[in-house]
């Protein structure tokens, strides 16, 4: 009966781990419209000062260059909600907070200190648009680009010539380090 037990129980995990395949993700520079789940750290060092670190969760929401994002804390309760527009952007804290400004990384950076580049981070994202100061991987993605004064590295979860990012970690002069794992893509050409 033990034996019997077991043969079923690896029968049962090989089979979990089988997955269906893959749709076929479209050509990279197609995508216009995505959602993303992942995990970020974020750490701020300053000239003198200790490193500041946060980590937790992000939602994030692309559509038709809007931006919704929802950061919770590592367990799942929200600590903010963005929203962006081309006319305004508007940020809700956990408090019930609202904040409003024209200006999405000023915006940001009145709440915390630091200007962070949500309004290239779609492009970085998908790797769109390479500039002259970009690396490419064997497979012609980008695996590091170098953009108004971030670095940006990619990880790739395979070798697919149009796979998105795994992981990416920018950096901004050893000041500010973002490091996303992205757990689920969703994109809409």
């Amino acid at each position: 009966m033990k034996k019997g037990v077991i043969a079923l129980c690896a029968s049962l995990l090989l089979g979990a781990c089988a997955s269906a395949p893959l749709a076929p993700l479209p050509a990279r520079d197609q995508i216009r419209d995505f959602a993303l789940e992942a995990r970020f750290a974020l750490r701020v060092t300053q000239t003198g000062q200790k490193a500041e670190n946060a980590g937790g969760r992000l939602s994030w929401e692309h559509k038709n260059g809007n931006n919704h994002l929802l950061i919770a804390n590592p367990l799942g309760f929200t600590l903010a909600e963005i929203d962006t527009t081309p006319e305004l952007s508007r940020l809700q804290t956990a408090d019930g907070k609202i904040r409003t400004s024209p200006d999405a990384e000023a915006l940001i950076e009145e709440v915390t200190g630091q200007r962070l580049p949500i309004i290239q981070l779609p492009g970085w994202l998908l790797g769109q648009n390479p500039g002259p100061d970009t690396r490419l991987d064997p497979n012609g993605r980008p695996s590091r680009r170098h953009e108004a004064g971030w670095t940006i590295d990619y990880t790739y979860a395979d070798d697919h010539p149009d796979a998105l990012p795994e992981r990416l970690m920018l950096n901004r002069d050893g000041e500010i380090e973002l490091r996303l794992r992205i757990e689920e893509w969703k994109v809409h050409p």
